[in-house]
């Protein structure tokens, strides 16, 4: 599977769901720029306000994200006021591609695309969404027959990588008593400070999560980098949890 160069436009029928705030410093690094693990707690915060507006959105409160896609095209930063727009650009009866753009009152850009799994809050495997509820998701896109299929497969190496701990914290554990996905985010970061000259220009991130990260794991960031691209793999032991990758665009 290739990911597209450029993620789905916005459907020309219906109105995509809005919300927004002002970014403050909690969610920005030195150099005032909307961190990546900022822009992972902002899309699940929409989130949860979408299912506030939806019809069945009440008993649609299970969702576990298998894959984010992040074109940071300009960052956005310190002091602008944010616009989210929310859609679903593709799907099948228990998973969905939901869209989110970013946009800031002073010109920054972030386009998002997640892959999200509905599960049932009662039972903890893919549940089928109400017809209802996908009834609006079904109108915004023509692609019905979504299928999952894993774009970062390669597994942890054991050479030419540098190699960093990333101790857990409790405050990194959610209500599913995983790492919250953001916090995946935040090692990506991490690893990213080395590496300037890749969010120095527009480019993109893609994250892909195999299996939860646990309280008590000693957790390690392997990464490798190329000329065009930054591997990173947030491995327990030899197993990888997450990998992402971070290209200029």
């Amino acid at each position: 599977m290739v990911i597209p160069s450029t993620l789905p436009e916005r459907p020309a029928i219906g109105t995509p769901f809005q919300t927004g705030w002002p970014v403050r410093y909690g969610d920005t690094d030195r150099d005032q720029r909307l961190r990546l693990d900022a822009i992972a707690r902002y899309l699940q915060d929409i989130g949860f306000e979408h299912l506030d507006a939806v019809v069945d959105g009440d008993t649609h409160r299970g969702w576990v994200v298998r894959r984010t896609v992040i074109d940071v095209l300009k960052p956005v930063e310190f002091g602008e006021r944010v616009t989210l727009s929310r859609w679903c650009s593709a799907l099948s009866t228990r998973w969905c591609n939901m869209r989110v753009q970013i946009s800031g009152s002073k010109g920054g850009l972030v386009e998002t695309e997640a892959f999200l799994i509905h599960f049932g809050t009662e039972s903890g495997v893919p549940a089928r969404m109400s017809d209802a509820f996908m009834a609006p998701m079904l109108a915004s896109t023509t692609e019905h027959r979504l299928r999952w299929q894993a774009v970062l497969t390669d597994p942890v190496p054991d050479s030419d990588v540098k190699e960093l701990p990333f101790p857990l914290r409790v405050a990194d554990i959610d209500l599913l008593d995983h790492v919250n996905n953001a916090i995946y985010l935040s090692a990506v970061e991490e690893v990213l400070a080395a590496h300037p000259d890749l969010m120095a220009t527009p480019h993109r991130v893609i994250i892909e999560y195999a299996k939860p990260l646990k309280t008590g794991e000693s957790v390690r960031l392997v990464s490798r980098r190329t000329d065009a691209d930054l591997d990173i793999w947030i491995a327990v032991d030899d197993e990888a949890r997450a990998t992402a990758r971070v290209s200029s665009l």
